[in-house]
This record gives C-alpha cells, structure tokens and sequence, in this order.
C-alpha cells in the first residue's frame, strides 16, 4: 500500500493485490447529513444520486451505464452521516475508463432542472420504504433520540419536506463547497500498472479549484442523565425495538474492546443474546448487537424483531443479559472465540479488491492514518478481559439507556419502568 498527496490536497491509496485480474476505483469524500443545514437536510444523499444522471461529455444516465455495461464492470455509491463514496469494479485492462466515468460524474455532471425534479420523486418514494420497513426505521429513531440536538439525529435521505424544497442552486453550492480536493481520497485496490495509474490519476483528478476547505461538522455532546424512550405506534404482527448506548468514537482506545463486547454480546449465531432470546425463548427472528463510530462518538446499539405478545418478557431477557455482562464480565473463552471471530471475518474481506479499496480509503478518509490488515489482528488478539469487563462497566448504564420501539403500544410509563440495569 502506498499514500501520495496530489497538488490541489486530494489524497491517494493505491493498493496493488496478487492473484486477481479485477481492480477497484473507489472515491470518496469527507461529507454526509451530520455536514448539513436543517434547511437542505438530505441534500448529501440528494446530490449523491445526481450524479448519475448525466455530464456534459455523457449526457444522461442510459449512455452513462451503457458505457460501463459494456465492459462488465460493478459500481455504485452511497452515503453516511459522515461521508459519501463512489467506486467502480473492473477488469484491470479498462482502468482508465474506470478513473475517466469517476471523474466526469463528479466533476462534470450537469445537475439538469428536470432531472432533480424527477429524481425528488424516487427519493421521496425511498423515504416512504424506509418508513414502511420497521427494521430500517427503528434505526433511525434510536439514533434521533441518542443524538438529539446534533446533525447525527437526522436522517441520512432527509425529509419529505426538505427533498421537495431542493433547488439546483442549493445543490450546485453545496456541490461545490463540500465536495473538494481536501476533502476527497481516492483508493484503488487490484491489479494496475502504477506508473500508468499515477499518471491517469493526476490527469482526471489534479483539478485547481475556487474553494478547497476542508469540511467541519458540529461535535455531539453528551447531555443525556436519564433513560429515553420514543415509541411508534403501528400495528404490526412484530414488534421491532432497538436500545442504543453512547460508546468510544473512532480514535479511542476503548474501541476494540467494544466491538469485541458486542461480537460476545449480539453479534454471532453463537452470541449471548441469539442463543438466550431466540434459540432458547424463541421470542425473536432476528437479534443483534454492534458499535458503530464516528469521529467523534459512537453508538453501541441491541437491535431485534420480538414476538408481540411477549414484548416485556422479551425486554426483561435483553436486559438481564446486559445487566450479566455487566456485573460478571465474560469469559477468556469467550473473548478468545470472539478475537477469531473478528480475525477470520477481516481475512474474509480482505480476499475482495472493494473491500480492500473501502478498507485504507475510510482510515484515511476519517482518521488521517491507515492501518494495515496486520496489524489491526494484531491490535484485536492483545485485547485483555479486563478491557472488556472495564468497558462493558462503562457504556452499560441506565441513566444512559435508550429505546426506540415500533409497534401495537402507546403507554410510555409501562416500558419506562422496567428499562434498567
């Protein structure tokens, strides 16, 4: 692996990999919904899917992807709270196109009048599957409680409301202002002649431009001093629940070992939570647990689909387990099993070029750093139990517990009163 910095501030991965004829272009850059204003929110999601609607080289959206099918090639884009990426997967001999159609979708789209006012429509329609999808909506009300107050709150696609009021002006500033050299890594992992790519690289991607700042976002702070709960009333045969905690951000050094409590605590076939709540009470479909950071917090969330009519057994369970982990710690086997849980799954990922790309490209991207695959095994297989036990002390409090809830209820007292540890 090796890092360079272009002359307008743009940084570059390159990653070549043995034993495979695919390469992987992955660009990224540093902006998500926690960059926005209440008034354009969803503006970062917005923009993300113009940019496959056409340029002034390729001028809609079928020429774009015709061009792509052509050779077989893999790609897409997404967006976070906190950054937005793009990436193209190709056989290695049409690299440069790869580099070329990144290039031109981000530099060159024209982000037409007619275009945006179709496309309000297919997002509008995406923010209704998410409302109607309780497992994916539950998400986000766990996160507007745990974050209230702070950009993190908000929802990623925005709202109905704030979708219909997007302007093309709105989005040529944003577009302009955000996304800028200093805020943009490019990886690419697989097989490439390095000379070439470098020399292709500052060709599509060495622009000068008006403004190259980098992107700032309001810190969360923490506020909560008592147990929060949001309940959605819908009637549903399932009722689908989320508790959230506050937890390390990216940089801590708690973060291992919280990944590490909730791979033990909800986060495999074999896990605390899966085998008590659904193997042995049969109460549940799904049930898991995970951290997941930003720069500057991170949320330690337990997340299932439970039976209605079981609701608070099921409840009383969940917190049980927690109040376990808690007071008693785990096991050394436990941590062990988990240690090579999260070992095998990063040798997994790391057999596909996009992962690999995605891999150094977010490191960089949020930490300024990157780590190799060997050494974060390295850092996961030092992780002592008294870690573990100190951590999972410290983020498992019911002064800090939330829950966001959907389903057949409405009597706030009635889950109030069992939600602690």
């Amino acid at each position: 692996m090796q890092k360079y910095t272009l002359k307008n501030g743009t940084r570059v991965i390159l990653t070549p990999l043995k034993g495979t004829e695919a390469v992987t272009i992955l660009v990224l850059y540093g902006v998500g919904s926690r960059h926005e204003t209440e008034d354009i929110a969803g503006i970062s999601h917005f923009l993300e899917h113009m940019m496959f609607k056409g340029t002034t080289k390729r001028p809609n959206t079928l020429v774009l992807s015709k061009e792509l099918d052509q050779v077989g090639a893999q790609f897409n884009a997404y967006t976070s709270t906190d950054n937005t990426g793009y990436w193209i997967k190709v056989n290695s001999e049409h690299i440069n196109l790869g580099l070329d159609m990144l290039s031109d979708m981000l530099h060159n789209s024209k982000l037409e009048e007619e275009e945006i006012s179709r496309e309000k429509g297919t997002i509008i329609e995406e923010i209704n599957m998410y409302e109607d999808t309780p497992r994916r909506q539950v998400e986000n009300l766990l996160m507007n409680i745990v974050f209230k107050g702070n950009t993190l709150a908000r929802d990623i696609a925005g709202s109905k409301e704030t979708v219909s009021q997007t302007t093309r002006q709105k989005m040529l500033n944003y577009w302009q202002t955000k996304y800028t050299p200093k805020n943009c890594i490019i990886s690419i992992a697989g097989k490439f002649n390095q000379t070439q790519v470098e020399n292709n690289i500052a060709k599509y991607f060495d622009k000068e431009v008006k403004e190259n700042k980098k992107n700032t976002f309001i810190k969360f702070q923490e506020f909560q001093t008592v147990p929060q709960l949001k309940l959605h009333f819908k009637k549903t045969e399932q009722v689908h629940l989320s508790f959230g905690f506050t937890g390390p951000k990216l940089a801590d050094k708690d973060l291992m070992a919280t990944q590490l409590l909730g791979i033990i605590l909800g986060g495999s076939m074999s896990s605390r939570l899966f085998i008590n709540i659904r193997e042995r009470h049969g109460l549940c479909y799904y049930i898991r647990a995970t951290h997941d950071p930003v720069q500057d917090t991170g949320i330690f969330s337990i997340s299932a689909g439970l039976d209605k009519k079981r609701i608070f057994k099921a409840i009383k369970l969940i917190l049980e387990e927690i109040r376990k982990i808690k007071n008693q710690g785990v096991s050394i086997e436990e941590l062990k099993k988990a240690q090579e849980f999260l070992k095998g799954h990063l040798i997994l990922e790391m057999e596909d070029s996009s992962s690999v790309a995605d891999w150094y490209g977010r490191q960089e991207l949020m930490l300024g750093k990157t780590k190799t695959p060997t050494e974060k095994i390295k850092l996961i297989m030092s992780v002592k139990k008294t870690a573990l036990d100190a951590v999972a002390r410290k983020i498992f409090q019911t002064n800090k517990i939330n829950l966001a809830l959907i389903g057949p209820f409405k009597n706030e007292q009635e889950f109030l009163k069992i939600i602690k540890i």
